[in-house]
């Protein structure tokens, strides 16, 4: 059986029970009752040890009030914001970690001379690179990435003392006007 619309704008339904639609077609009682409060500001927690950005909570805070969502619905979504960023962090000290991994088994930096061919690299890191590079190492972890540790050794390498190379023995001494005429006796 279909729903019976009476003149005042009152819906009948199957059952033969009455109720008043808003403009939208939805109940009015419906309407009033579910819609979300915007707080007039929001407030962030944040789990133990983590900071949250400021600019950004800022931005989230203007999209929620745009989009009225409630308190509660807000810090879910910044709760999940916080998690995938702490996932990133853990994804990223994950591969920062293999790549020291690696480097400690590499056939060419790696091995019984991990320690001297890491030193080697990094006198041409000090030699080469800025302080400001070397923050940049730091803070991303590329200074822990196999090839630009294997780049650095070999420029220290290319950079280290020489060292004395003994030749062959020296044959018999030959006076110097038979080495400049050997074929005059």
């Amino acid at each position: 059986m279909t729903d019976d619309v009476a003149d005042s704008g009152t819906t009948v339904n199957d059952a033969g029970e009455a109720s008043v639609e808003s403009q939208a077609g939805a109940p009015a009682e419906a309407v009033e009752s579910t819609s979300p409060q915007a707080p007039e500001a929001y407030a962030f927690s944040a789990p133990e040890g983590v900071t949250l950005d400021t600019a950004a909570v800022e931005e989230f805070s203007a999209i929620a009030k745009e989009l009225g969502l409630e308190q509660g619905k807000a810090q879910a979504i910044a709760d999940i914001a916080v998690k995938m960023q702490q996932r990133q962090a853990e994804a990223q000290q994950a591969l920062v970690t293999s790549w020291v991994e690696q480097v400690k088994v590499d056939k060419e930096i790696g091995g019984d001379k991990f320690t001297e061919n890491l030193a080697v690299a990094r006198k041409a890191l000090e030699t080469f690179g800025t302080p400001e590079l070397q923050d940049v190492l730091n803070m991303t972890g590329l200074g822990n990435h196999p090839e630009v540790i294997r780049a650095f050794y070999k420029a220290g390498k290319a950079i280290s003392e020489d060292r004395f190379i003994p030749g062959s023995p020296k044959g018999p001494e030959m006076d110097m006007a038979k080495r400049m005429f050997p074929t005059m006796n």
